[in-house]
Protein backbone atom coordinates (compact mmCIF):
# COMPACT_ATOMS: atom_id res chain seq x y z
CA UNK A 1 0.00 0.00 0.00
CA UNK A 2 1.21 3.42 -0.71
CA UNK A 3 1.92 5.61 2.57
CA UNK A 4 -0.63 8.03 2.56
CA UNK A 5 -0.23 11.75 1.42
CA UNK A 6 -1.97 13.37 4.32
CA UNK A 7 -0.01 16.36 5.70
CA UNK A 8 -0.72 16.28 9.29
CA UNK A 9 -0.06 12.03 9.01
CA UNK A 10 3.21 12.42 7.13
CA UNK A 11 4.40 15.23 9.80
CA UNK A 12 4.56 12.14 12.06
CA UNK A 13 6.43 9.72 9.38
CA UNK A 14 10.28 10.72 10.49
CA UNK A 15 9.60 9.86 14.08
CA UNK A 16 8.42 6.46 13.99
CA UNK A 17 10.09 4.61 10.93
CA UNK A 18 8.91 1.33 12.69
CA UNK A 19 5.71 1.74 11.77
CA UNK A 20 5.10 0.22 8.44
CA UNK A 21 3.35 1.88 5.08
CA UNK A 22 -0.11 -0.59 5.78
CA UNK A 23 -0.49 0.90 9.33
CA UNK A 24 0.05 4.52 8.12
CA UNK A 25 -2.66 3.90 5.92
CA UNK A 26 -5.24 2.09 8.69
CA UNK A 27 -3.90 5.48 11.47
CA UNK A 28 -4.85 7.80 8.26
CA UNK A 29 -8.67 6.28 7.95
CA UNK A 30 -8.71 6.24 11.75
CA UNK A 31 -7.82 10.42 12.04
CA UNK A 32 -10.97 10.73 9.55
CA UNK A 33 -13.27 8.60 11.43
CA UNK A 34 -12.47 10.64 14.55
CA UNK A 35 -12.91 13.22 12.79
CA UNK A 36 -16.49 12.25 11.97
CA UNK A 37 -17.05 11.29 15.12
CA UNK A 38 -15.76 14.29 17.04
CA UNK A 39 -18.13 16.21 14.97
CA UNK A 40 -21.29 14.71 17.25
CA UNK A 41 -19.13 13.02 20.37
CA UNK A 42 -16.92 15.30 21.98
CA UNK A 43 -13.89 13.19 22.01
CA UNK A 44 -11.36 15.83 21.17
CA UNK A 45 -11.36 19.27 22.29
CA UNK A 46 -12.95 21.31 19.49
CA UNK A 47 -10.36 24.20 19.59
CA UNK A 48 -7.84 21.15 19.20
CA UNK A 49 -9.12 18.20 16.49
CA UNK A 50 -6.80 20.03 13.81
CA UNK A 51 -4.14 19.23 16.00
CA UNK A 52 -5.46 15.53 16.12
CA UNK A 53 -2.39 13.81 14.87
CA UNK A 54 0.07 15.45 16.62
CA UNK A 55 -1.26 16.41 19.87
CA UNK A 56 -3.03 13.35 20.31
CA UNK A 57 -1.49 10.51 17.96
CA UNK A 58 2.11 10.76 17.99
CA UNK A 59 2.03 10.61 22.28
CA UNK A 60 -0.02 7.30 21.87
CA UNK A 61 2.62 5.68 18.78
CA UNK A 62 5.55 6.65 21.00
CA UNK A 63 4.95 3.32 22.79
CA UNK A 64 6.39 1.83 19.89
CA UNK A 65 9.78 3.06 21.24
CA UNK A 66 9.90 0.58 23.68
CA UNK A 67 6.94 -2.02 23.69
CA UNK A 68 7.67 -5.00 22.36
CA UNK A 69 4.44 -7.54 22.59
CA UNK A 70 4.49 -11.40 22.40
CA UNK A 71 1.83 -12.90 20.13
CA UNK A 72 -1.14 -12.76 22.00
CA UNK A 73 -0.47 -10.58 25.05
CA UNK A 74 -3.72 -9.49 26.34
CA UNK A 75 -3.34 -5.74 27.23
CA UNK A 76 -6.73 -3.80 28.82
CA UNK A 77 -7.06 0.46 27.94
CA UNK A 78 -8.42 1.64 30.86
CA UNK A 79 -11.13 4.95 30.40
CA UNK A 80 -10.28 4.76 26.83
CA UNK A 81 -12.25 7.42 25.94
CA UNK A 82 -12.13 7.54 21.75
CA UNK A 83 -9.61 4.83 21.76
CA UNK A 84 -6.64 6.53 23.25
CA UNK A 85 -4.14 4.84 23.45
CA UNK A 86 -5.69 1.47 22.92
CA UNK A 87 -6.82 1.81 18.99
CA UNK A 88 -3.86 2.99 17.80
CA UNK A 89 -2.20 0.49 19.79
CA UNK A 90 -4.12 -2.05 18.41
CA UNK A 91 -2.80 -0.71 14.42
CA UNK A 92 0.66 -0.64 15.96
CA UNK A 93 0.56 -4.84 17.69
CA UNK A 94 -1.92 -6.40 15.42
CA UNK A 95 -0.86 -9.91 17.00
CA UNK A 96 -1.79 -8.40 20.67
CA UNK A 97 -5.62 -8.63 21.63
CA UNK A 98 -6.69 -5.08 23.24
CA UNK A 99 -9.96 -4.42 25.54
CA UNK A 100 -10.79 -1.10 25.45
CA UNK A 101 -12.88 -0.41 28.14
CA UNK A 102 -14.86 3.03 29.27
CA UNK A 103 -17.86 3.51 31.64
CA UNK A 104 -19.50 6.32 29.36
CA UNK A 105 -21.16 4.08 26.51
CA UNK A 106 -21.69 6.57 23.36
CA UNK A 107 -17.96 6.57 23.69
CA UNK A 108 -17.43 3.04 23.70
CA UNK A 109 -19.63 2.94 20.48
CA UNK A 110 -17.39 5.10 18.68
CA UNK A 111 -14.62 2.79 19.37
CA UNK A 112 -16.56 -0.38 18.24
CA UNK A 113 -17.35 1.40 15.41
CA UNK A 114 -14.03 2.44 14.22
CA UNK A 115 -13.00 -1.07 14.96
CA UNK A 116 -15.61 -2.42 13.17
CA UNK A 117 -14.71 0.14 10.00
CA UNK A 118 -10.98 -0.27 10.51
CA UNK A 119 -11.51 -4.11 10.51
CA UNK A 120 -9.74 -4.25 13.31
CA UNK A 121 -10.24 -8.35 14.70
CA UNK A 122 -8.04 -7.51 17.96
CA UNK A 123 -10.17 -4.97 19.40
CA UNK A 124 -12.68 -5.58 22.42
CA UNK A 125 -15.25 -2.46 23.71
CA UNK A 126 -16.47 -2.63 27.31
CA UNK A 127 -19.07 -0.17 28.36
CA UNK A 128 -17.70 -1.32 32.13
CA UNK A 129 -16.22 -0.09 35.48
CA UNK A 130 -12.79 -1.52 35.49
CA UNK A 131 -13.44 -2.77 38.93
CA UNK A 132 -16.05 -4.94 37.85
CA UNK A 133 -13.64 -6.88 35.45
CA UNK A 134 -11.79 -10.64 36.99
CA UNK A 135 -9.52 -10.79 33.90
CA UNK A 136 -5.63 -10.48 34.45
CA UNK A 137 -3.85 -8.79 31.80
CA UNK A 138 -0.16 -8.43 30.68
CA UNK A 139 -0.21 -4.76 30.68
CA UNK A 140 -2.55 -2.03 31.58
CA UNK A 141 -2.67 1.38 30.09
CA UNK A 142 -4.40 4.64 30.73
CA UNK A 143 -4.40 8.15 29.06
CA UNK A 144 -4.28 10.78 31.67
CA UNK A 145 -7.52 9.07 33.28
CA UNK A 146 -6.97 10.24 36.71
CA UNK A 147 -4.02 11.12 39.05
CA UNK A 148 -1.71 7.94 39.24
CA UNK A 149 -2.39 6.70 42.59
CA UNK A 150 -5.84 6.61 41.92
CA UNK A 151 -5.15 4.80 38.87
CA UNK A 152 -3.28 2.30 40.83
CA UNK A 153 -5.93 1.35 43.39
CA UNK A 154 -8.16 0.73 40.45
CA UNK A 155 -6.35 -1.61 38.58
CA UNK A 156 -3.29 -3.51 40.28
CA UNK A 157 -5.04 -6.59 40.85
CA UNK A 158 -5.93 -7.01 36.63
CA UNK A 159 -1.99 -7.07 35.83
CA UNK A 160 -0.78 -10.62 35.78
CA UNK A 161 2.54 -11.15 36.50
CA UNK A 162 5.54 -12.52 33.31
CA UNK A 163 8.68 -11.59 32.05
CA UNK A 164 8.14 -12.93 28.71
CA UNK A 165 7.26 -9.32 27.11
CA UNK A 166 9.60 -6.04 26.88
CA UNK A 167 9.56 -4.43 29.51
CA UNK A 168 7.94 -7.17 31.93
CA UNK A 169 4.33 -6.70 32.44
CA UNK A 170 3.18 -4.14 34.22
CA UNK A 171 1.45 -0.86 33.44
CA UNK A 172 1.93 1.82 30.95
CA UNK A 173 0.85 5.22 31.77
CA UNK A 174 0.77 8.95 29.83
CA UNK A 175 1.23 11.27 32.02
CA UNK A 176 1.51 15.01 32.52
CA UNK A 177 2.81 17.15 35.23
CA UNK A 178 6.11 16.58 38.03
CA UNK A 179 7.55 12.81 38.12
CA UNK A 180 9.33 13.35 41.14
CA UNK A 181 6.13 14.92 43.14
CA UNK A 182 3.69 11.77 41.60
CA UNK A 183 6.28 9.70 42.14
CA UNK A 184 6.63 10.71 45.68
CA UNK A 185 2.99 10.48 46.18
CA UNK A 186 2.65 7.11 44.67
CA UNK A 187 5.31 5.40 46.73
CA UNK A 188 6.96 3.58 43.89
CA UNK A 189 9.18 4.63 40.93
CA UNK A 190 8.97 3.72 37.42
CA UNK A 191 11.43 1.49 35.74
CA UNK A 192 11.04 3.06 32.62
CA UNK A 193 10.37 6.85 31.36
CA UNK A 194 9.64 8.56 27.79
CA UNK A 195 9.96 12.43 27.99
CA UNK A 196 7.71 12.80 24.80
CA UNK A 197 9.31 16.39 24.73
CA UNK A 198 12.40 14.94 24.21
CA UNK A 199 11.21 12.40 21.42
CA UNK A 200 9.25 14.90 19.70
CA UNK A 201 11.08 17.68 19.96
CA UNK A 202 8.51 20.16 20.85
CA UNK A 203 7.70 22.33 24.12
CA UNK A 204 4.16 21.68 24.10
CA UNK A 205 4.84 17.92 25.19
CA UNK A 206 6.54 19.73 28.27
CA UNK A 207 6.51 17.53 31.20
CA UNK A 208 4.78 15.00 29.18
CA UNK A 209 5.70 11.42 29.48
CA UNK A 210 5.19 7.42 29.00
CA UNK A 211 5.85 6.04 32.10
CA UNK A 212 6.18 1.91 32.72
CA UNK A 213 5.59 0.41 36.55
CA UNK A 214 6.50 -3.06 36.72
CA UNK A 215 3.90 -5.59 37.94
CA UNK A 216 5.64 -6.72 41.04
CA UNK A 217 5.74 -3.78 42.01
CA UNK A 218 2.00 -2.53 42.11
CA UNK A 219 1.45 -3.57 45.00
CA UNK A 220 3.49 -1.38 47.04
CA UNK A 221 1.61 1.70 45.70
CA UNK A 222 -0.10 4.38 48.07
CA UNK A 223 -3.58 5.11 48.84
CA UNK A 224 -4.34 8.21 46.99
CA UNK A 225 -4.51 11.18 49.61
CA UNK A 226 -7.82 12.34 48.53
CA UNK A 227 -9.15 8.94 48.29
CA UNK A 228 -8.51 7.30 51.49
CA UNK A 229 -9.34 3.94 50.67
CA UNK A 230 -12.90 4.36 49.06
CA UNK A 231 -14.28 2.15 46.49
CA UNK A 232 -13.33 3.39 43.54
CA UNK A 233 -15.69 6.35 41.16
CA UNK A 234 -17.48 5.38 37.74
CA UNK A 235 -14.31 5.06 35.90
CA UNK A 236 -14.58 8.04 33.23
CA UNK A 237 -12.36 9.86 31.34
CA UNK A 238 -11.73 13.90 32.01
CA UNK A 239 -13.37 16.37 29.84
CA UNK A 240 -11.56 16.44 26.80
CA UNK A 241 -10.49 20.04 27.31
CA UNK A 242 -8.57 19.10 30.49
CA UNK A 243 -6.34 16.73 28.66
CA UNK A 244 -5.88 18.08 25.10
CA UNK A 245 -2.12 18.81 25.87
CA UNK A 246 -1.28 15.07 26.41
Amino acid sequence: METPADPAMERLHPFFPEISSAQWELLARMAELHREWNERINLVSRKDIENLEWHHYAPCLAAVKFLRLMDGARVLDVGTGGGFPGLLLAVLYPKAHFTLADSVGKKIKVVEDIAQRLALKNVEAKNIRVETLSREYDFVTGRAVSSLPQFMQWIKKRVRRGAKNSPENGVIYWKGGSLAAEENELGIAPTRVLSLAELLGDAHFFEKYIVHYRQPDLHRARQPVEGGGKPPLPLRKPEAEAKENL
